[in-house]
C-alpha cells in the first residue's frame, strides 16, 4: 500500500467523526431567553457558563438576549420569538390578561427592599403620614407605582388623591431630585442609590409587601413550548436552584471584588459595589420555598396568583386593561420548582 493511500485510510475515521460532531451541533434546539437590567444569582450562572453546559448537555443552544423593557420581552413572547424570559408581576399579570399564554414558572426575586419610597432632606416629611400634599414621583405602572398606591390607600389610610403623584422615569426622578421639584420618590436602584444620599427611606416593597402581596421578578415561559420541551425545563430550573442555593448558603461573599459580582457586571456592565448593594436589597427565593403556598403552590391560593390578582386591579384602575381575568393560577406552576426543589 503506497504512502498516500495509508494517509487517505488513516483520514476516514477523522472525517467522519468530524461530520458527527457537525450533526450533533446542528441537532442541537436553538430558542432566545431574554432579560433585563435586574441582578440576581441567575446571571451569574449564564456569565460564568454553567447554565450554557447544562443546556447544551440537554440539546440546546440559548441566545441570550438583553431587552430594554419588560414590555418589549412580553411583546416578543407574545410574536413566538422569545419562548422565555424575565417579566415583573405587573408585566406578567398584563401579558395573562391580553392573551399571552404564558406560565410562571421561577420566581426571580420577591423586590423587597429594592424597591423603597425616600424623602428628600429639606421635604418636611419625616414619615408617610406627612405625605398629604407633595410631590411624589415615580414610573407609571411600574411594581413602584402599585406598592406606592397600595401604601397609601392599604397601609397608610391616605386618599391618592391628596398626594400630587408624578410619572417619571428613573434618569428623570434623580434631575428632578437635584433640582429640588420633587419631594419624595418610589424607585429602584440605581436611581434609589443615588436619591437616597440625600434622602431617608420611609417605606419600602418589603414592608409593603408583607401587608399585602409582594411584587417580584420571574421567568415565564410560552405553555407550549415548555410542555414540548421538557428537558430544557429541567435543566434550566436545575441549575437555577443551584445558583440560588449557592447565593443563599453565604450571601456575604458575593462582595464588589467577588468572582460571582464581576460575572453579573460582565453581562449587565455597572459597578460592581453597586451590584453588591443592590443584590443585599433583593430577596431569592429557594427551589423548595418557590413550590410552597407562598410562591407557586396552591393554585388559586398561591401567592404569586394572588398577587396577579392583586395586580390586574391596579392595571385597570389604571386604564391598561379593559378587565381582570377570574382566575390567574392557569398562569403560575410549581411543577418545574418542585422537580429542582427535589
Amino acid at each position: 500500500m503506497n504512502a498516500s493511500l495509508r494517509i487517505i485510510r488513516r483520514c476516514l475515521p477523522a472525517g467522519l467523526a468530524a461530520l458527527l460532531l457537525a450533526a450533533s451541533a446542528q441537532a442541537q434546539t436553538k430558542l432566545v431567553v431574554g432579560y433585563q437590567l435586574i441582578v440576581g444569582p441567575f446571571l451569574t450562572a449564564i456569565a460564568d457558563g454553567s447554565m450554557d453546559a447544562a443546556l447544551k448537555d440537554a440539546g440546546y443552544q440559548v441566545d441570550w438576549r438583553q431587552f430594554t423593557s419588560g414590555g418589549d420581552i412580553s411583546t416578543a413572547l407574545a410574536s413566538g420569538k422569545v419562548p422565555v424570559g424575565v417579566l415583573g408581576s405587573t408585566g406578567i399579570t398584563a401579558a395573562a390578561t391580553r392573551g399571552v399564554d404564558l406560565q410562571l414558572f421561577w420566581v426571580l426575586d420577591n423586590i423587597g427592599k429594592s424597591e423603597a419610597l425616600v424623602a428628600r432632606n429639606g421635604s418636611g416629611i419625616a414619615s408617610t403620614a406627612d405625605l398629604k400634599g407633595k410631590r411624589v414621583a415615580t414610573p407609571f405602572v411600574s411594581t413602584s407605582h402599585f406598592h406606592l398606591l397600595v401604601g397609601l390607600e392599604q397601609v397608610w389610610k391616605i386618599p391618592p388623591r391628596d398626594v400630587r403623584i408624578l410619572n417619571m422615569q428613573p434618569p428623570q426622578i434623580v434631575a428632578a431630585w437635584a433640582r429640588g421639584d420633587i419631594d419624595a420618590a418610589y424607585v429602584w436602584p440605581p436611581a434609589l442609590t443615588e436619591i437616597a444620599k440625600s434622602g431617608k427611606i420611609i417605606a419600602d416593597s418589603e414592608q409593603i409587601g408583607k401587608a399585602s402581596v409582594p411584587t417580584f421578578d420571574g421567568l415565564v415561559a410560552d405553555r407550549a413550548w415548555a410542555e414540548k420541551n421538557p428537558k430544557f425545563m429541567a435543566a434550566f430550573t436545575g441549575v437555577m436552584a443551584k445558583s440560588y442555593a449557592a447565593y443563599r448558603a453565604n450571601p456575604a461573599a458575593w462582595t464588589a471584588d467577588s468572582p460571582q459580582v464581576r460575572h453579573i457586571v460582565k453581562l449587565i456592565g455597572g459597578k460592581p459595589e453597586d451590584v453588591a448593594e443592590a443584590l443585599g436589597l433583593l430577596v431569592f427565593p429557594t427551589a423548595a420555598e418557590q413550590a410552597s403556598g407562598a410562591w407557586l403552590g396552591g393554585g388559586k391560593e398561591a401567592g404569586a396568583t394572588r398577587a396577579f390578582n392583586a395586580s390586574a386591579q391596579f392595571l385597570k384602575e389604571q386604564k391598561q386593561i379593559d378587565k381582570a381575568l377570574g382566575d390567574y393560577s392557569p398562569y403560575v406552576t410549581d411543577q418545574y420548582a418542585k422537580t429542582a426543589a427535589k
